[in-house]
């Protein structure tokens, strides 16, 4: 009996100590969690659900598994996308001249016809529809390949086969839908284009002024339930020749028509631009680039319910469409540009550096030039490894969207700076326009890259870290979406348990970041062994610290986050140096730890792992309560964090290497295409005889420093046969040296009108 009145009495304080935590800590935490943290609105909730997380989530916890990154499959091509990419693509790449695109302002009717009689505009769509069905890794692959020949043609392939009426037929369509129209995108018969952004509604998508009213007119004969539209678009790729338009608008339904709401939100439907009232407006001039580019409007433009994409079920579900499909644009397509471009700028600039000689030697060989040779190959690298990974997870099935922000903003801001620093390296070579500038055209084309899916402010200022903090964070989600609830029993219990997770999370975390400050990271093992096991320490390490400092901010500044976009961006920069240094490492592993690498793997590491201690930094120097801050910085690295960026041997040991291994550079510019006679072509083949004549140059320059040959009135070629008569060179190898020569001096040449 004694037992059983114990038994009971342990029961009751049980209870009565569960009562008083959640009177004295629950239910006010509840409440000022309910303050301070953000209230979503339905459009950010829907935003946010449409989404997933992947390995953004790992790196956000401050606990990466990094054993489970690695298992990840390895990036390849299957044999029918190789045989495409050596087939059709190289035809394709054979046919395009990038002046004359930009010249005529579109695409030869030739390169029109060959790319939808070969299934350009169908990767994305199944063959069962009588597309490619091609990985988004061959999607991307093939973009940026076609990116550093032709940017215009790069831009008019990638359309059709990231945000536009295909993506969001396979995934919304109704079965009537897809069988009638993914056969016709797929021959190429119907080409489209998809109308989102207005004249007062651009990165705010919700703000979109276009609108459609359900109601009932007459259609082919008989009246019919539909909607009238009236809408108003620009920037709309392909909008000049296209002849399906997909659609974002407004529906209301003022006469209750559908149901008792009148307000149904943003919906996406599918309209043939032959159809009355459909008007295809003037071009636009995207930077002289040569793809189409415009406008397209409606008044009063009736379409039958059916054609929304979804059907009636479709209305109103246009924004989450939108949102879970907008990875494949950020994701696949821009990140391939940026790929193409930094390709583009490795092969060529490397080969330049090398041919082009002041002060009797190659540039290559000073300093100055071996800075932003080896920032030009490092990015390069990094740009690479993060293209393959992102288009990887869309591969699987997932839908990124924090990662595919990151991608889609500092793939377009490192392009830029590779392709700025190529042009430093080619001085006047890469300002004169003209058939011989291989860069000129990348080089204006990049803004459009950084402008659109939204434009990179938006991006890394609301994107990243404000997707990041709710979506990423094992708990935070869960939180903002139970205290927007009612306050009853069930969801006081539910909230106990998420904060009673979140206080051990976030307690480990502390523990673990001061611990891993003391050790300078060395503290945990990561079950990594080789040359890069140092990067995974220091990884854990700044993956610790974010997580500790992004649940401080959330909790004093709660809301308010939101607008310190600066404060707020800074961690969301830590989060995408992070995921770049991931994706550096992941490669370096996938492609078998290739040594030529490794140099290459040091600066990409050097430079991320320093750009993201040093916004976390800047976060906490910033950061508005001094005494917090003052705290943070205490335990995150109270003896400083050491990652001090690519060092002076690095930059000398990479840019030498990338002139001497051939293969390293082959890998790390492999998407660059050298069509043969192509301006590409000239410098690559001037490098090729450069390098295999230097054995000669060397016995050249010996004997014109023996004195015997010097004479300043005569040409190159002169010297070289005076040489070959005094027997210092052989008639082989004075034709070789000439032939090398004449080959470096086209190369450098500029065009002239």
């Amino acid at each position: 009996m004694s037992i059983i009145v114990l038994i009971i009495v342990l029961i009751c304080i049980v209870f009565l100590i569960q009562s008083i935590r959640y009177r004295l800590i629950t239910l006010p935490v509840m409440r000022y969690f309910k303050r301070a943290l953000p209230k979503l609105t339905q459009t950010e909730q829907e935003a946010m659900e449409a989404g997933d997380t992947w390995w953004d989530s790992q790196l956000f916890s401050g606990r990466p598994d990094w054993q489970k990154w690695h298992q990840i499959d390895t990036p390849k091509l299957n044999n029918e996308e190789q045989a495409f990419i050596d087939n059709e693509l190289d035809r394709l790449l054979s046919m395009l001249d990038e002046q004359q695109i930009r010249h005529n302002k579109d695409l030869p009717e030739a390169v029109w016809a060959y790319l939808k009689e070969n299934g350009f505009f169908a990767f994305i769509i199944p063959k069962k529809f009588g597309g490619r069905e091609f990985s988004a890794q061959a999607n991307s692959t093939i973009v940026a390949k076609i990116a550093s020949k032709s940017l215009s043609t790069a831009v008019t392939v990638m359309v059709p086969n990231s945000l536009g009426p295909a993506e969001l037929l396979l995934h919304y369509g109704t079965p009537e839908q897809q069988q009638n129209w993914l056969p016709k995108l797929a021959s190429g018969d119907a080409l489209p284009c998809f109308a989102l952004t207005a004249l007062e509604a651009g990165s705010d998508a919700g703000a979109i002024s276009d609108f459609g009213v359900i109601c009932k007119k007459a259609y082919n004969g008989e009246e019919v339930l539909g909607i009238e539209l009236t809408w108003s678009k620009r920037y709309i790729t392909l909008a000049p020749v296209a002849n399906v338009l997909g659609l974002a608008f407004k529906a209301y339904d003022p006469d209750c028509l559908l149901g008792n709401k009148q307000a149904l939100g943003i919906t996406c439907a599918l309209i043939p631009t032959s159809h009355e009232g459909v008007k295809t407006g003037p071009r636009h001039n995207p930077l002289d680039q040569g793809f189409m580019n415009g406008t397209t409007q409606g008044k009063h433009v009736f379409i039958p319910l059916e054609w929304v994409i979804g059907g009636r079920a479709g209305i109103g579900k246009g924004w989450r469409m939108l949102v879970s499909c907008l990875s494949a644009g950020r994701g696949i397509s821009l990140p391939a540009l940026s790929a193409g471009t930094a390709h583009l700028c490795t092969r060529t600039t490397s080969a330049y550096s090398q041919i082009r000689e002041q002060f009797g030697h190659p540039i290559a060989e000073f300093e100055g030039v071996q800075e932003s040779l080896a920032r030009i190959v490092g990015f390069t690298y990094s740009i690479e490894a993060c293209r393959q990974t992102t288009a990887q997870a869309i591969d699987m099935n997932k839908s990124p969207a924090v990662i595919t922000a990151i991608a889609k903003y500092h793939l377009t801001e490192m392009s830029r700076i590779v392709m700025n620093d190529a042009l430093d390296i080619h001085g006047g070579k890469g300002i004169q326009k003209g058939p011989n500038n291989y860069l000129a055209n990348n080089y204006t084309g990049i803004p459009i890259s950084i402008t659109v899916e939204g434009a990179n402010i938006l991006t890394r200022n609301l994107m990243i870290f404000g997707q990041g903090a709710t979506r990423c964070h094992p708990y935070i989600f869960k939180e903002i979406k139970l205290i927007q609830q009612s306050e009853g029993t069930a969801c006081v219990r539910d909230f106990d348990k998420l904060l009673m997770a979140h206080i051990q999370h976030t307690s480990i975390n502390i523990i673990k970041v001061v611990w891993l400050g003391l050790s300078r990271g060395h503290g945990i093992p990561v079950g990594i062994s080789g040359p890069t096991q140092v990067y995974y320490k220091k990884l854990n390490w700044l993956s610790v610290c974010l997580s500790v400092c992004a649940d401080v901010a959330m909790l004093k500044l709660g809301g308010e986050l939101k607008r310190k976009e600066m404060l707020s961006a800074r961690l969301g920069d830590v989060l995408s140096h992070l995921y770049l240094a991931s994706c550096v490492l992941k490669k370096y592993e996938h492609d078998g730890r290739q040594q030529g690498d490794m140099k290459a793997v040091n600066y990409a590491i050097a430079y991320h792992l320093k750009a993201g201690f040093d916004a976390l930094n800047d976060f906490i120097e910033n950061f508005t309560n001094r005494f917090v801050a003052q705290i943070m910085k205490r335990a995150c690295y109270m003896f400083g964090h050491g990652a001090k960026g690519p060092s002076d041997y690095m930059v000398t040991d990479l840019s030498k290497s990338i002139l001497n291994d051939k293969s390293a550079r082959e890998r790390v510019s492999h998407l660059c295409s050298v069509q043969s006679n192509s301006a590409v072509a000239l410098v690559e083949q001037a490098y090729l005889k450069y390098k295999a004549t230097l054995p000669i140059r060397i016995k050249f320059s010996q004997w014109q420093k023996n004195d015997k040959g010097y004479c300043y009135d005569k040409a190159f070629a002169d010297l070289v046969m005076l040489a070959q008569s005094e027997q210092a060179l052989s008639k082989e190898e004075a034709k070789s040296l000439i032939n090398a020569h004449e080959a470096c001096l086209k190369a450098i040449s500029v065009d002239i009108f």
